[in-house]
């Protein structure tokens, strides 16, 4: 359950609010669905139809019936703030290599396919270094206004089912990229069950698509919050922290862990937040709070380049772009999300 500062407050004004809020946010099949499910990439609705994946002649069915969806080395194919979705045997997808059955969206089924062994024009390649590639290629055999885009440009331009569509898309082609081979004896495994799992042949192993947990941490002290800052992010970039959780470790376990290893700050409950699917390339941000037991900081230079605490004060500043030092993060990142929602005190 999302922590509020005045959850203690049966029936303040503000809870009066946050529940009209909450109850004003409705997912396609009408159930109530909270603030946190609001977040880029967080869940619309979409009809997995998991029982087609295990029937092949329903898929080729669906497949001719249906959509599918281009992507290039991770970028996928945009047609302005639309994905790009192209009849099966489109020119397009001549080269692709792996095709995954997405699920059925509002009846239509969706596909995605990974034509990454297409070659663009020279000088209209991805750029191969930095924070986020600009660049957008096209394809000879689509017409003006299609481009392969990069998500973190585009996700925040997207309606919630298109953008689930997007990111299982892009984590789920990842994921076929780079487990090829079977993990057991090394063979070439093949795809099966629509693309949501690799059998081996040599050895009967099955391989299921994987994403990372994460932990993001809002964790304050007082009117401040903790951020950090990785190198290599744009200059005057702050964050939330964030670690990927251990085998064998708890959420909360977790949390206390790479704050402290990062920070070297202690903290005391943690609270769940909100989560995240996270397709760069297939985590699951896990979004929590806790209260920091003291405020002072010593940074791990090996796993931060800098820590600092910010008032509520100075971060409103920093989303308005006027802080002198301090930009925030990406919008459509979940520390982005629960930070501006934990300005408006709105962490419902």
């Amino acid at each position: 359950m999302l922590l509020s500062p005045n959850r203690h407050k049966k029936f303040s004004r503000t809870g009066i609010r946050r529940a009209k809020l909450a109850s004003a946010v409705m997912p396609t099949g009408g159930s109530q669905m909270r603030i946190a499910e609001t977040v880029t990439f967080g869940g619309s609705g979409l009809e997995r139809a998991a029982g087609l994946r295990k029937d092949p002649a329903a898929l080729e069915g669906a497949l001719r019936n249906g959509t599918v969806l281009p992507v290039w080395r991770g970028k996928p194919l945009m047609e302005g703030n639309s994905p790009g979705w192209l009849a099966a045997g489109h020119p397009a997808l001549a080269l692709a290599s792996t095709s995954v059955f997405l699920g059925r969206d509002d009846g239509v089924p969706r596909f995605a396919a990974d034509i990454s062994a297409w070659a663009p024009e020279a000088g209209a390649e991805a750029v191969e270094a930095g924070f986020f590639d600009p660049s957008v290629q096209r394809h000879p055999a689509l017409r003006e206004g299609f481009g392969f885009a990069e998500l973190r440009g585009i996700m925040t331009q997207l309606t919630p089912r298109d953008a689930e569509l997007v990111a299982t898309a892009k984590a789920l082609l990842q994921w076929h990229r780079s487990h090829r081979f079977c993990a057991a004896c090394g063979a070439a495994s093949d795809i099966a069950q629509g693309g949501w799992q690799r059998s081996c042949p040599a050895c009967g192993a099955q391989h299921f698509p994987r994403t990372d947990p994460v932990v993001i941490m809002l964790v304050t002290h007082g009117n401040s919050v903790l951020l950090g800052r990785s190198p290599g992010w744009p200059e005057g970039m702050f964050s939330l922290l964030a670690g990927f959780v251990e085998p064998g470790e708890t959420i909360e376990a977790a949390v206390r862990r790479e704050v402290f290893e990062e920070t070297g700050v202690r903290c005391g409950p943690v609270g769940y937040l909100a989560s995240q699917p996270w397709p760069f390339p297939a985590s699951l941000m896990i979004g929590t709070r806790a209260e920091a037991l003291a405020a002072g900081i010593t940074i791990d230079p090996e796993e931060i380049e800098q820590a600092r605490w910010v008032t509520r004060e100075e971060l409103v500043s920093a989303f308005s772009g006027r802080h002198p030092e301090i930009k925030p993060s990406r919008s459509g990142a979940i520390a982005h999300f629960i930070l501006r929602n934990w300005l408006a005190d709105r962490l419902d």
